[in-house]
């Protein structure tokens, strides 16, 4: 038996690290989420329950734990995320930050640490933007959002990728200066896209949009049922956001997984509580739609109803692609977590405080 090695090392990437080797691609998102969401199907997925650790019930602020094991992939994963909603009013500073651990599960070792508030909005957008892909109405023009924070802009950046028709964004924010903010941050993204900032004129955003989408941290019906044109489709992203009577007048109601959300804060979760939407008003998850199980869109006046509250095993796919996309680019640190085990230091009577 030979001397084992007995050195752990890893890889470290930084934002800076994922974007200059160009994970922000939403081809590579959507593709890792599709074959996420298949596997999870086909009984590939580790998927255990989360585990949160809420500081403040009132205003939500959070740290997560979301592992996921990718079993064809021999990797296991987990995404430590904190939600402080007051940090934008309070210090003017982001509410979400995210680190990603993968390891492989043939020795149990680490593989890389990930900075995970890229991925984590990439996802958001990547599932939104999947479920267009296949309810999104044909040739969409115009795509309206309610919410100008990072979730929306990822949103955008989605949609325009898998529909390239569009080519105008109307965004309607708390204030006027987030709108501008928007706009001028994306307007070099999207050159091909007139991007109008509404002076926080919600049913200006939304009215006549194909694609609607809501991305706040609001508590409030903010979106109304008449906004939503027939054949429009709607990516609801944050908790309580819409009036009951969107839902309700649209044909089709799908969610990444509808057993989650019921159990939730978000608009469909309330009604499911209140007893205002069965389970059998719901057409499916959007794994059954992807595998092809139950259809997508079916006709051009079916207004659709996207849901998602996020699922760990397709954050892990994510930053499993962006880790393998940032290696083959060269980038990111080799950190060594140890050169040998304890006992092996030559020189431990240096080490030991008595």
């Amino acid at each position: 038996m030979h001397e084992a090695d007995h050195a752990i090392r890893f890889t470290y990437l930084s934002q800076e690290d994922l974007l200059e080797s160009g994970c922000l691609d939403f081809r590579l998102a959507i593709g890792a989420a599709e074959s996420a969401l298949l596997a999870h199907r086909n009984g590939d997925v580790m998927f255990p329950e989360k585990i949160v650790q809420i500081f403040n019930q009132e205003t939500q602020e959070r740290i997560n734990c979301l592992p996921a094991t990718l079993l064809l992939e021999k990797v296991c994963g987990m995404k430590w995320v904190s939600v402080f909603p007051p940090n934008v009013p309070r210090f003017g500073l982001q509410n979400l930050t995210g680190l990603f651990i993968l390891s492989e599960i043939e020795k149990g070792f680490p593989i890389a640490v990930l900075e995970g508030t890229l991925a984590s909005n990439i996802r958001v957008g990547a599932m939104g933007a999947l479920a267009a892909k296949h309810f999104a109405p044909r040739d969409a023009r115009v795509i309206g959002f309610i919410g100008s924070g990072e979730q929306a802009k990822m949103h955008l950046l989605a949609m325009k990728t898998v529909c390239p028709t569009l080519t105008e964004g109307r965004v309607a924010a708390k204030t006027a200066e987030e709108e501008q903010q928007f706009v001028r941050e994306l307007a070099p993204l999207v050159p091909d896209m007139e991007l109008v900032a509404t002076g926080t004129d919600r049913a200006r955003a939304m009215e006549g949009a194909d694609i609607l989408v809501t991305a706040t941290s609001a508590q409030a019906p903010l979106l109304k049922a008449a906004w939503m044109k027939p054949g429009s489709f709607y990516s609801h992203v944050g908790g309580w956001e819409d009036e009951y009577a969107v839902a309700k007048q649209c044909q089709k109601i799908v969610c990444d997984d509808w057993e989650t959300v019921k159990h939730r804060t978000q608009t469909l979760s309330r009604m499911y509580k209140d007893g205002e939407l069965l389970d059998t008003d719901i057409h499916g998850n959007l794994d059954e739609v992807v595998a092809g199980d139950k259809p997508g869109r079916e006709t051009d006046d079916e207004r659709v109803y996207f849901n998602a509250v996020g699922l760990a095993f397709v954050d892990v796919a994510i930053a499993l692609a962006m880790y393998r996309r940032a290696v083959d680019a060269g980038m990111g640190r080799e950190l060594t977590m140890q050169e040998t085990m304890v006992f092996d230091h030559p020189n431990m009577a240096d080490y030991v405080r008595w």
